[in-house]
């Protein structure tokens, strides 16, 4: 707990039994109320090996996809109290241990979300990111910052924490179910101004870590153009989307 604000962690998961153990064990407990898995239909032993380690598991029986997943995660983590939320990926690609740092950069004011960003510093190429994703995620973030009107140094990180007030003001039951549910959720926050900071995050990448393929990355970019196309038509009054509602 920092500042007084309950702090759980949410893990969403698919087949990620290789990694969990060693990504909960690295979580800083001192600071952390509570952990939570989604566990989004695995074919090997995930959701055991989290009861087994004490987490807070919930069990989807069908596949509902990362962004579907990760809405479980959030409404998970909002009953249990929090009032800080960190999404953390099992897989163990991201250090654990800057838990506490974004945390307090939201539990004292600072921030309204933080962002573990690859792109600060030099960590996401040394790390072992494929060259065609590093740059795809440089193309990518130019787009977004341009048609956002906004700056970050990368839209596509998945070690984010939020506060509790982000959380409940996002409409986000209606971002798709998959992977771009991530990017669409960005944009929301900065379409209701909340404040956004950034950490430099060193990232692993290795046969064990997830990450989706070519074609899915193809799609996956389609559709953060067209959330970036989307936020800016609705900005302007060229189009109506729940994503976007009018203030």
């Amino acid at each position: 707990m920092i500042n007084s604000k309950k702090i759980v962690v949410v893990l969403p998961a698919y087949n990620a039994t290789k990694t969990l153990e060693m990504t909960y064990e690295e979580i800083p407990f001192e600071f952390v109320d509570d952990v939570v898995l989604v566990d989004d239909a695995s074919s090997d032993d995930t959701a055991e090996v989290a009861k087994r380690l004490g987490i807070t598991t919930v069990v989807h029986k069908e596949n509902k996809g990362y962004g579907g997943n990760q809405k479980t995660c959030y409404k998970t983590a909002l009953d249990l109290g929090a009032d800080i939320v960190v999404m953390l990926h099992p897989d163990y690609q991201y250090t654990p241990h800057l838990i506490t740092a974004m945390a307090s950069m939201i539990a004292y004011g600072e921030f309204d979300a933080v962002l573990a960003s690859r792109i600060l510093g030099i960590g996401a190429l040394k790390g072992g990111m494929p060259v065609y994703k590093y740059i795809s995620n440089r193309f990518l973030t130019l787009s977004e910052n341009l048609l956002l009107r906004h700056k970050l140094s990368e839209y596509h990180t998945g070690y984010r924490a939020f506060s509790r007030e982000v959380l409940t003001t996002l409409p986000l039951d209606a971002n798709s179910d998959d992977f771009v549910f991530d990017n669409q959720m960005l944009a929301q926050i900065v379409w209701e101004g909340f404040r956004i900071g950034e950490v430099s995050c060193p990232t692993k990448y290795f046969p064990e870590a997830s990450s989706i393929n070519f074609r899915r990355s193809v799609r996956y970019g389609f559709g953060v153009l067209g959330t970036a196309f989307e936020f800016a038509l609705c900005k302007v009054g060229l189009k109506k989307s729940p994503r976007f509602p009018k203030k």
